[in-house]
């Protein structure tokens, strides 16, 4: 399977997305399968979360279109799935979704001598990320703030 294919497919499969006002986040042709396996990845433009419904609705119309491209001259299973939930905070929603939750905080080397934090998520604002250490609020400037992924609390 040529990359060309691949590109062909996914621009294809792209406008069948945007009917649903969804997106393509990544196409995989898995050849090193049999039956092949064509594995799209949905996901909605505004970071909302994408349901089983939407994965439903969207598998039909993208297998007629790739169907109707003559593009895979092969049989295959076809696998419409989410991103499913990432460990790193990015979104707003993010934030507010796992208020409360454990975070590890990675820090700018080049403003402080700490690497890590380890704490409770406690508040975002747009200028510092606060979080809960043993009871006391710690305001992290968002300049010094490389990563935030969610984790187990260390003691």
């Amino acid at each position: 399977m040529d990359k060309e294919c691949k590109n062909n497919l996914e621009s294809l499969l792209q406008g069948v997305a945007k009917k649903f006002n969804l997106k393509i986040y990544s196409l995989d042709l898995l050849t090193n399968q049999t039956p092949l396996i064509v594995k799209i990845i949905i996901c909605k433009p505004n970071d909302d979360y994408i349901t089983l419904d939407d994965c439903s609705r969207f598998n039909n119309p993208a297998n007629t279109v790739i169907e109707d491209s003559n593009l895979l001259k092969c049989s295959y299973v076809l696998e419409i799935s989410s991103q499913g939930v990432s460990d790193e905070l990015t979104s707003e929603r993010d934030f507010k979704t796992f208020k409360g939750f454990p975070v590890n905080v990675e820090l700018n080397q080049k403003n402080s001598h700490i690497k890590f934090l380890n704490g409770l998520l406690y508040e975002k604002s747009k200028d510092y990320l606060a979080i809960n250490i043993k009871g006391k609020i710690k305001k992290i400037p968002f300049s010094e703030v490389l990563k935030v992924s969610l984790c187990s609390l260390k003691d």
